[in-house]
């Protein structure tokens, strides 16, 4: 048995099997809706239920609000059809352009960038041609079927490895987690592992010439510097701010990078903020909250695209407070939150 899902206003229409969500029947049939955790944890592939009856599975309040419910959003990941369905959701045009693959990659490389971040050189089967949109995301397929999700920080064009096809990833330790103790404890060059990807829908939609925000708090700041090499790479002309926003001032891993791409490439600003600067940071730039620093620059965003990836409640705290003051429209405000395994089983 199986129910017709309709997307408006596209008109995009596929059957989703009984007890299967929404968004896995859309993810097999190649339509294009939003998505990011894809376990009821970011809220990323929240939509409107026009019409039809759905049964959510387990999700988080933050990710989907009694309120919201009531004026019947739905999320993708979580809802199963109790009956044909009509849904509003954006249509995530070139979201299926690369076919989602499972491969084995090779360690190659990895140092810790800062004291709880690692960044992990892999090196990708010579096989495999492996192509994704800056800013997507693999999953690691671990033992007992456990998956963990970390975003590209490079654009498919810029290798991490001199001789050969690789992906780069910024790792922060969670002391206590299955797959991050093994990285910054047991893992070393050689390891084999094994990822399915790409995934994700938060990439830099290129029909669009508005300026843009790209806000980043702590490892978010991997998939921003892929989008930034991929712009690059485009030979890009739309004006970007890059706002990263860390604790300290060692936890801006790759400062001197993002500086260093703010004086070549003329259409890219830089401002690094630290929420906790420490007295031997001898820090003299921004202070405070990240997406306050940009409410603080541009009090106007009807214009700009906002793409922020990182901490929940960052993620959160920047969509809230930049539809509400400063004129965002809700559909120019792309996001990623980076939900920890902590965070998916909140409750």
């Amino acid at each position: 048995m199986s129910f017709s899902v309709i997307v408006m206003p596209s008109g995009r229409q596929f059957n989703v099997l009984r007890d299967e969500t929404i968004l896995s029947a859309a993810l097999r049939e190649s339509v294009g809706l939003p998505y990011g955790c894809k376990d009821g944890a970011c809220g990323s592939c929240k939509c409107k239920l026009v019409q039809g009856k759905v049964i959510h599975g387990r999700h988080q309040q933050k990710a989907l609000s009694d309120l919201e419910k009531e004026q019947d959003y739905v999320l993708a990941c979580c809802a199963q059809p109790q009956s044909d369905v009509i849904l509003e959701a954006r249509q995530v045009i070139g979201l299926n352009d690369f076919p989602i693959q499972r491969m084995p990659v090779r360690v190659n490389h990895l140092y810790r960038a800062a004291p709880d971040v690692m960044v992990l050189h892999l090196q990708l089967p010579a096989t495999h041609t492996f192509s994704y949109h800056p800013g997507q995301f693999i999953e690691f397929i671990l033992p007992a079927g456990k998956r963990r999700s970390y975003s590209m920080a490079n654009a498919v064009h810029v290798s991490p490895l001199p001789d050969a096809k690789g992906i780069e990833l910024h790792i922060r330790h969670m002391p206590g987690g299955d797959f991050t103790d093994q990285v910054f404890g047991q893992m070393k060059a050689k390891d084999i592992l094994r990822i399915e990807g790409p995934m994700g829908s938060f990439f830099v939609r290129d029909n669009s010439t508005r300026a843009m925000i790209l806000l980043a708090s702590g490892t978010g700041f991997a998939p921003i510097k892929a989008i930034i090499e991929g712009l690059a790479h485009k030979g890009n002309e739309r004006p970007a701010h890059l706002y990263w926003g860390c604790r300290t001032k060692q936890d801006l891993y790759l400062h001197d990078w993002a500086s260093e791409q703010a004086k070549v490439l003329p259409w890219l600003t830089y401002t690094p903020v630290l929420s906790e600067a420490h007295d031997d940071d001898l820090w003299h730039g921004r202070v405070g909250l990240v997406h306050q620093a940009v409410l603080d620059d541009h009090a106007n965003l009807t214009n700009v695209d906002v793409y922020a990836c990182g901490a929940p409640a960052m993620v959160q705290a920047a969509q809230r407070d930049f539809l509400l003051k400063a004129n965002l429209p809700a559909d120019q405000f792309y996001a990623d939150a980076f939900t920890s395994e902590r965070d998916k089983n909140a409750n």
